[in-house]
């Protein structure tokens, strides 16, 4: 049965076209985040990561960062040669601003014309190997966002947004999209008592991110790579059982009635999830909503409240009228200590993964350049390529379709 289920995969699959609308990373793809602290944090770029390889199992996208702190422009311009072009990209994602004027203590032309310079350099050079460049504004700071809205760096970035649109490249706006979430947490926590810590996107600084910042740039580029709304959707009626919808997914093997159904389900690609207590950064960067709907829905069941589980993992109960609606099991779970579905499990899984990637790519460059002549660092960069490639496979391993076995039934009624 599981080669039947993955044959249907593959059909699925060569329905669709090799250069995609849906997503602006395409199979084959190499891509080099470029940047300042926040870059080398290396942590938004990991969700950009993770969701492609979530979302995207089909399409061997390559992923490498070349952020430095304290780096600007004019720095990134500088570095090309180094720290990017020898991966051969792709694409380039690019975010800089907020050192280029000094954290605000430089706000000048001159400052506004260095960056502007090595914005063009960027994209030039990147454009003549053939690589498609996203030119990011800088991440919001945490000044007040109307405040910032007005500021120099929203127009300094603004500009270098504009000139690479002139170049023939891309432009994401993050500063516009994370003061979205700012609003949000401020109109959110409105009445709050005054003396309890307000959420934020920043750590002390007012500069560098949190996680919740770092998801939240993460966020704005996925939307600006045209990350789609939906990871899939399944509706069965209950009376048959039959398969009335079936998006982004086989469905197979569907038998029981409404007191049992089972069913088989095989998806394209599976949602983000970020461990433990990750869903709790949703509550200001609509994730769930805007790229992440992993969607059931039964119709035709009496009313009562009926479990979930997948894989012989529990999901959570929900009313059949809720049901009917449906309901999005992206991130659901009958225990919060736990992964629900298989899918969030290999998602926690892949989470692990990809940081190991992470801190391997660290090794070499920051030994390179602190003991340039040591004798082991030819040796150490060509070792290290070779885990990397190692660890590629095991993500790829993680999150490679697989039907999950689907139970809803009845759920006892609660005693008196």
């Amino acid at each position: 049965m599981a080669r039947i289920m993955i044959a249907a995969f593959a059909l699925l699959a060569l329905a669709t076209p090799a250069r995609s609308a849906d997503f602006a990373l395409e199979d084959g793809d190499t891509v080099v985040f470029l940047g300042d602290s926040i870059t080398a944090a290396r942590t938004y770029g990991r969700i950009v990561e993770q969701y492609t390889l979530l979302r995207f199992p089909g399409r061997r996208v390559h992923f490498h960062n070349a952020g430095w702190g304290g780096d600007t422009a004019a720095g990134g311009l500088a570095r090309m040669d180094r720290d990017v072009l020898p991966f051969n990209p792709t694409v380039l994602i690019v975010a800089y601003g907020v050192n280029d004027i000094g954290w605000g203590t430089k706000a000048d032309d001159a400052h506004k014309r260095a960056y502007l310079d090595g914005i063009r350099g960027i994209v030039e050079k990147a454009k003549a190997r053939g690589c498609r460049v996203y030119i990011c504004s800088a991440a919001a700071t945490a000044e007040a966002p109307d405040t910032a809205e007005r500021g120099p760096l929203q127009a300094m970035c603004d500009d270098g947004m504009a000139l690479a649109r002139d170049l023939g490249g891309h432009s994401i706006d993050v500063q516009r999209s994370m003061r979205a979430v700012q609003r949000r947490m401020i109109e959110a926590t409105r009445d709050d008592d005054p003396k309890k810590e307000r959420p934020s996107l920043h750590v002390a600084d007012g500069v560098h991110l949190n996680d919740e910042g770092q998801l939240a740039m993460a966020f704005a580029i996925l939307e600006g790579l045209d990350a789609p709304a939906g990871v899939s959707s399944v509706a069965i009626d209950a009376a048959g059982p039959t398969v009335a919808k079936a998006e982004g997914c086989t469905v197979a093997n569907v038998a029981g009635d409404a007191a049992r159904l089972e069913f088989d389900r095989l998806d394209a690609g599976l949602p983000l999830n970020l461990g433990l207590f990750g869903a709790l950064r949703y509550r200001f960067i609509p994730v769930p909503e805007r790229f992440n709907r992993y969607m059931l829905a039964i119709k035709g069941l009496p009313d009562g409240d009926y479990s979930i589980a997948a894989d012989g993992r529990a999901l959570g109960k929900w009313p059949a009228a809720k049901l009917a609606e449906g309901v999005d099991l992206a991130s659901a779970t009958a225990n919060g200590w736990e992964p629900g579905g298989p899918w969030e499990a290999a998602a926690w899984a892949l989470a692990d993964a990809t940081e190991a990637r992470s801190e391997l790519g660290q090794v070499a460059p920051g030994l390179a350049y602190h003991l340039p002549n040591s004798p082991v660092v030819a040796d150490l960069k060509a070792r290290a390529r070779e885990a990397d490639a190692r660890l590629e496979e095991v993500q790829r391993t993680l999150v490679a379709p697989r039907p999950f076995r689907f139970v809803v039934e009845r759920a006892p009624e609660a005693a008196r």
